[in-house]
């Protein structure tokens, strides 16, 4: 092996069963290796220093000083790679929306969600993985642009945007600086239930444009973006003039649900040429082939660039395959 370093892990949290948990969840991962737990952010800054982790997984909810505090003070003067796991409750959700505002990379439900121990030990590794191989940055305020003042795209066309790590901050930054007669735009971000309800809660808070969680049979229009939910794949359907999405379960595709190829794919399908299609910051592979079957079908495609991606992988994959 060229590099037979292993990941260093610091688990943040109050609780001594999560911290088991998250712990035995990636002791049999050979790349990966759990080099402390904290019971809080205290206890983290001083094993930070000691232990000198590459990834951090961090709670919200927390005694002394809440994660949110801590993850703050963390990107300003030592911006670590950090995966938030949280708790399903709303205001949790909307804190980890918030985490990821404040450069955090990932987010995951707390064991006993969703997610059975097998799937968590899957899960876990894998968006560890992701912030390892992650650019971490200092958040800093989006540029204030002028908004334009009418789409530079005609009546009909669809945006359909796909995104992985990093791709939270990244549709943020797109979607905020899109007047309210912007285009349909159909969004599959890689994000847990729940999570992808408070991301497009916040969307909407912030953007001229209305953004809301996708439930199955809502009608495209212009002014509207819907975001794939947490655990469904997304697709586009068209019936005559009438455009809606299909929100259904399914095998995983490219080891995701929601998948960005499967929501390509079908926007390929059903809107062809009357497309954009728009790949973002992402770890793998998912949305290349569907990127470049949107552009075998005479839609306008854009990958995202190397220079500002968290992660330069599924635009990297889509670029090789000359899908952009």
């Amino acid at each position: 092996m060229l590099n037979s370093r292993k990941t260093r892990v610091l688990i943040v949290d109050d609780s001594a069963i999560v911290r088991k948990i998250l712990s035995d969840a990636l002791a049999g991962e050979p790349d990966l290796e759990v080099v402390g737990t904290a019971p809080d952010p205290y206890v983290a800054r001083d094993k930070i220093l000691a232990l000198d982790p590459d990834v951090l997984t961090l709670d919200i909810e927390m005694p002394r000083m809440d994660g949110l505090t801590f993850l703050k003070k963390l990107m300003h003067f030592h911006p670590l790679p950090t995966v938030i796991v949280s708790s399903l409750a709303q205001p949790s959700c909307q804190a980890a929306v918030q985490a990821l505002e404040l450069g955090a990379v990932e987010v995951l439900a707390k064991p006993g969600g969703p997610y059975s121990v097998g799937e968590l030990r899957n899960t876990l590794a894998a968006k560890i993985r992701a912030a390892a191989a992650s650019r971490v940055r200092r958040p800093t305020p989006a540029a204030q642009l002028p908004a334009p003042s009418s789409p530079a795209l005609p009546a009909g066309t669809v945006v359909a945007i796909g995104a992985s790590t990093g791709g939270t901050e990244a549709i943020a930054a797109i979607l905020t600086r899109l007047p309210a007669s912007s285009p349909a735009i159909v969004i599959a971000q890689h994000i847990p239930p729940e999570f992808s309800r408070a991301f497009a809660n916040r969307l909407n808070e912030i953007c001229a444009i209305q953004v809301k969680e996708a439930r199955d049979g809502d009608e495209l229009r212009s002014g509207l973006a819907l975001v794939a939910p947490g655990d469904f794949h997304m697709l586009l359907r068209k019936n005559g003039g009438r455009a809606a999405v299909n929100v259904k379960t399914g095998p995983r595709v490219c080891y995701q649900r929601p998948s960005v190829d499967v929501l390509f794919q079908s926007v390929a399908d059903a809107a062809g040429p009357e497309a954009v299609g728009v790949l973002l910051t992402g770890m793998g592979n998912d949305g290349a082939q569907g990127l470049l079957k949107m552009r075998q079908a005479g839609a306008r495609t854009l990958a995202q660039d190397e220079a500002t991606c968290v992660v330069f992988g599924m635009p990297r994959e889509a670029i090789s395959l000359g899908a952009a």
